[in-house]
């Protein structure tokens, strides 16, 4: 995992633009901004970020950079292992962590929601070792479910295979994907990100998209992170995940970043 995005919602109109790609070459990391910026400017008057102050120049750090720095919450932190075990990236053993996650691992697992602002990342989905597309994701938008919808999100098992259903009369987005379990209730949304590659991919191989639940975390895990999935897909020839107009590069020049 080296690849993540990050996405900006307008705060009026609650529309959602990928804005930025952020690397890691294992030394450095590397931001430039994406085609989406652009339009988000133009559409919603969106300003470049403090940090990364030109739309057309990238940008390189020995340091992982502050916007993504900050969303990170500290190993120090007492709730920290309580985090990693909801994130489902590291087993415990007698009761302490036992290895070092990498920023952007934690990044592309959590999203890096923060309550004091409007912004949101995302892995470049990988293939995984049967040659699959693979990406893990927590079901979107249960607070706006009600409480029995929470409670059946609660009550998902491990494994269990979990619906895409689209909701067509969604005012906000047509192409919303919701979560619907075998018993038909939903249980929160598809990440916004994936839906154009799953429309793709359903496409070409409807049988071979899954969603599967890999981790529930009960209450009072904060409902952002109570249903952890795990997608997969056949990954068709000549597919690349993200590969429309809003996620190409906008750089130029690049600027060394201390």
């Amino acid at each position: 995992m080296n690849t993540l995005f990050l996405a900006w919602q307008d705060p009026k109109s609650r529309a959602w633009f990928p804005i930025g790609k952020l690397t890691h070459d294992g030394q450095r990391y590397h931001f430039c901004y994406i085609q989406g910026a652009l339009q988000a400017q133009t559409e919603v008057n969106f300003q470049p970020l403090f940090t990364f102050p030109d739309f057309h120049q990238s940008y390189t750090s020995i340091e992982l950079f502050p916007p993504f720095a900050n969303r990170l919450l500290r190993r120090s932190r007492p709730e920290y292992p309580d985090f990693i075990q909801w994130l489902n990236l590291a087993p415990e053993a007698n009761g302490s962590l036992q290895t070092e996650i990498d920023p952007i691992t934690l990044l592309a697992r959590s999203g890096g929601k923060r309550a004091t602002d409007h912004f949101e990342v995302f892995p470049l989905p990988e293939r995984n070792e049967a040659g699959e597309y693979q990406i893990y994701f927590f079901a979107h938008g249960l607070s706006h479910y009600p409480s029995t919808a929470q409670q059946r999100a609660s009550e998902c098992t491990v494994g269990e295979e979990l619906l895409l259903v689209q909701d067509l009369q969604n005012q906000s987005d047509s192409r919303a994907l919701m979560l619907r379990t075998e018993d038909r209730h939903i249980v929160g949304f598809c990440p916004r990100y994936l839906v154009p590659d799953l429309f793709e991919l359903v496409y070409e191989f409807p049988r071979e998209v899954r969603v599967v639940v890999e981790k529930v975390n009960p209450a009072p895990t904060p409902l952002q992170y109570r249903l952890l999935c795990k997608l997969t897909a056949k990954w068709q020839p000549n597919f690349y995940p993200f590969a429309g107009l809003e996620y190409q590069p906008l750089a130029k020049e690049l600027v060394q970043v201390k």
